[in-house]
């Protein structure tokens, strides 16, 4: 097993750990978020894979450039890293942005992924929702950054996983009012732009692809995710019953044998239900 220490491959901080010669798995997390809200699942992942995570640009331990940011700029990113590896083919999970990141990676590399698994991400947004997005860009370059924490931590865990596990929530909430404001604005754009980007060319993805979300997710919707799986050549369809936003850390279990079953079992090429 390699020991999981971080290191920096051209401006990413990246952590490999699990079986040296087992299959790879890259984690993408979500905006605002590190390499580090993935690990409970990548405990459970690295008995039997490879695993790899990273920070996206423009957080935690990655490089800042000056913005605006793209969607292409994280697909870049996540190429390099791949190449910094020397990873052929892997298995590619991306949560929230990260599941955008990840879509985006799959349509423009596909002999790379071998199964994809994009984890409460938007997809085809309302013209409201997309408003919304755009007005909490301005919120947070105007001052109102702290308070849409709160807002988001509202939305992102259930009630009773706030009562119960006020350590790890308090620990989410360090992490965003840790960030630096400019970058992750930036992020954050892309954030609200990039499942445009993709509504069209995620039927270009040819992976098999398991779309996950909770089904009381108030922003990666349980319509939203049916909708993505459907466009999908081979798409597959799980909603967590009872869940919000962040189903790594309230059901990292769950979801680590979510995507090993996923990646170990039969494929038919069919759209989900």
């Amino acid at each position: 097993m390699t020991e999981a220490v971080p290191q920096n491959l051209s401006g990413t901080r990246c952590l490999v750990e699990g079986k040296d010669d087992g299959t790879p798995i890259v984690l993408i997390h979500g905006v605002g978020m590190d390499l580090f809200m993935w690990d409970a699942v990548a405990a459970e992942l690295r008995q039997s894979y490879r695993v790899i995570r990273y920070d996206m640009q423009g957080h935690a331990g990655s490089a800042k450039p000056a913005g605006p940011y793209s969607l292409a700029d994280y697909v870049a990113q996540l190429d390099r890293l791949s190449d910094d590896l020397k990873l052929d083919r892997f298995h590619l999970v991306g949560f929230s942005m990260g599941g955008l990141v990840a879509q985006g990676y799959a349509v423009g590399h596909p002999n790379r992924v071998d199964h994809l698994v994009v984890v409460n991400t938007v997809y085809n947004r309302t013209p409201d929702e997309r408003a919304a997005i755009t007005a909490r860009v301005a919120d947070v370059r105007n001052g109102g950054y702290p308070a849409s924490v709160e807002a988001a931590i509202d939305r992102w865990f259930t009630p009773d996983f706030r009562r119960d596990h006020g350590a790890t929530v308090e620990a989410v909430r360090k992490r965003m009012l840790g960030n630096d404001l400019e970058p992750y604005a930036n992020a954050y754009a892309v954030f609200g732009s990039a499942d445009a980007e993709l509504v069209e060319s995620v039927a270009e993805i040819h992976s098999p692809t398991l779309v996950i979300t909770g089904s009381d997710d108030q922003r990666s919707t349980a319509a939203m995710a049916r909708a993505l799986a459907a466009r999908l050549p081979q798409g597959r369809l799980e909603i967590i019953a009872g869940q919000r936003h962040l189903t790594p850390l309230e059901v990292p279990g769950q979801l680590a044998a979510s995507i090993r079953n996923f990646i170990t079992g039969p494929h038919a090429a069919r759209a989900a239900s």
